[in-house]
């Protein structure tokens, strides 16, 4: 019988190490699926509507950890740091319309892992300019400026005379008067001025004029203890170009570059189609865009040659030169890294010449060239030539013009839909235009209805960035923006 118990004990052993009654073990374990990391940035879909095709929008996204992203069209920003982002819209002009953004701005919270959004909608009206007399009886203006941010305006006339114009009155004591020694006959007298960028400090500006011998003379002066007066006893002579035998093509502008450096363009030394070869000869300073640095000027050393200038140290070629083959450059411009400059053509064509600051020793054509025409020749060797970016051509009986008014490129408050467009005019129709340059193409080329306002000799721009024309009238306008369609 005890044989038997332990006989049955051992049976219940061995079934329960097998599990018993034949029943499944069950599966081994499966640990979890490892988890994505939580997010850590968050997305911003921008949308825009309303513009035309091919018309970009202008608008900027800033945010957290100085975060800043410029935007042309719908778009969505990824990788995001979280927080709040400003979306700032701006207006854009095209073909004569403005196509205002709204809003203008807003901001939008992205989340981690989520996505925020922000829509802008433009629509569209169309801007109109008109000029406002600001000073009439004027005599012979030729050009305008105003040290930065200066509320005056400083009227530069032919016969050797700047008058300021204050709160739109013509001072009646001018703030200079050299006319004992201008030389006024054919297109010369004074012709422009610019003020040193340090004026606030130094006191120092610059005239252009020619002299009873006919030189260009470049000068220096100071203003007096009165603000409204110059210091006449303070003339430091920078440069005098020699310009014998004709009375015209005396160019006419100097303003200083965002490189700090004095700019000047000088004519042909005058006669129909350079006959003194003057704008190919590079050991002449007449046809030229010059390039002088006068920061450290003194009677002993007017001027140094800044770095980079072409042709430093070389026979034959003058050290001051820029840019050559110029027949007449009236006006020029700049607009931050870009040269604007106009030459009065010959008998056809009148052009713009835009290209960048840095570019030295470019050849502009004349006589070889007129505009993009070869000068009275059927063929002409183009080599080594700058074309310009715009022309226009006189026309029959010169119904386009015969003699381009160059001007600036917008960049004031009053028109914020017109920022980037180059304003010019032509002296024999005095008419207003505009076009817009990106790269080497030109756009939005606009004719601005201001009505007769007669020969337009010059324009100017204040201190803060507002243009103005001038015309042989006497008469200084502003131009503005127009109530009225």
């Amino acid at each position: 019988m005890r044989a038997w118990t332990y006989l049955m004990i051992l049976v219940a052993l061995c079934l329960g190490a097998c599990g018993g009654g034949g029943g499944n073990p069950g599966t081994p374990g499966v640990p979890p699926a490892p988890q994505p990391p939580a997010a850590t940035t968050g997305s911003l879909a921008v949308t825009t509507a309303g513009l035309p095709a091919g018309v970009n929008a202008s608008v900027r996204v800033n945010g957290p950890a100085s975060y800043q992203q410029d935007l042309t069209a719908t778009q969505t920003l990824s990788n995001l740091a979280p927080g709040s982002y400003n979306i700032a819209a701006n207006p854009v002009t095209a073909g004569g319309i403005t196509y205002t953004p709204s809003p203008a701005t807003q901001s939008a919270v992205v989340s981690a892992g989520a996505t925020a959004s922000a829509t802008v909608t433009y629509a569209g009206a169309a801007v109109n300019i008109a000029l406002s007399q600001v000073a009439v009886n004027l005599d012979n203006p030729t050009y305008l400026t105003a040290p930065t941010g200066d509320t005056r305006l400083f009227v530069v006339e032919r016969p050797g005379r700047i008058r300021i114009v204050e709160n739109g009155i013509t001072l009646g004591t001018p703030f200079l008067d050299i006319s004992g020694r201008v030389f006024t006959g054919g297109e010369g007298g004074l012709l422009s001025m610019a003020f040193d960028p340090q004026y606030a400090r130094n006191g120092y500006f610059y005239i252009y004029y020619t002299d009873p011998q006919q030189n260009i003379v470049i000068e220096r002066l100071s203003v007096g203890s009165n603000p409204n007066l110059a210091d006449p006893t303070s003339s430091l002579p920078i440069l005098r170009v020699p310009h014998p035998t004709y009375t015209n093509h005396f160019g006419g502008q100097l303003a200083f570059g965002p490189d700090g450096n004095l700019y000047i363009g000088t004519g042909d030394g005058g006669g129909a189609g350079d006959p003194l070869g003057n704008g190919q000869n590079l050991n002449s300073l007449l046809g030229k865009l010059l390039r002088i640095d006068v920061r450290a000027a003194a009677p002993g050393q007017p001027y140094a040659i800044p770095a980079g200038n072409p042709y430093p140290n070389q026979a034959n070629r003058r050290a001051e030169i820029w840019a050559s083959g110029l027949r007449n450059p009236w006006r020029f411009a700049f607009d931050a890294s870009q040269l604007y400059l106009s030459d009065v053509g010959q008998d056809r064509r009148e052009e713009v010449n835009i290209g960048a600051l840095d570019a030295a020793g470019l050849n502009y054509g004349w006589n070889t060239m007129e505009g993009t025409l070869c000068y009275n020749a059927a063929t002409c060797d183009r080599t080594g030539l700058t074309l310009p970016a715009f022309e226009y051509d006189h026309g029959t009986n010169d119904a386009n013009g015969c003699s381009i008014t160059g001007g600036f490129v917008y960049r004031g408050s009053a028109l914020p839909e017109l920022a980037g467009r180059y304003f010019y005019s032509d002296y024999c129709r005095g008419f207003l235009k505009s076009f817009l340059a990106s790269g080497s193409s030109v756009s939005e080329q606009r004719e601005w209805n201001v009505g007769s306002i007669g020969n337009v000799v010059s324009f100017g721009k204040d201190g803060q960035g507002e243009l103005y024309l001038m015309t042989s009238r006497g008469i200084l306008y502003r131009i503005g923006r127009s109530t009225t369609p």
